[in-house]
């Protein structure tokens, strides 16, 4: 009836869980803060750059469309 498997990794509860544990054991929990951290950085500054290349690409079409 209800499928609790995530579909984009056919990942299950139990699977999750055990991956939190490794985690856990690998990083500790002081470090999974920090880690996330610079994860969400990462993020941040990879959409800021394509928002400025795409800012970019359009303000070099609009000057490309100008009559002469």
């Amino acid at each position: 009836m209800f499928d609790t498997t995530i579909l984009a990794f056919g990942l299950g509860g139990g699977e999750i869980a055990v991956i939190v544990v490794i985690v856990l054991l690998l990083f500790g929990g002081k470090k999974i803060p920090e880690l996330m951290r610079g994860l969400g950085k990462g993020i941040k500054e990879f959409k800021d750059g394509k928002d400025g290349a795409d800012d970019a690409v359009d303000q070099n079409r609009s000057n490309t469309n100008k009559p002469l």
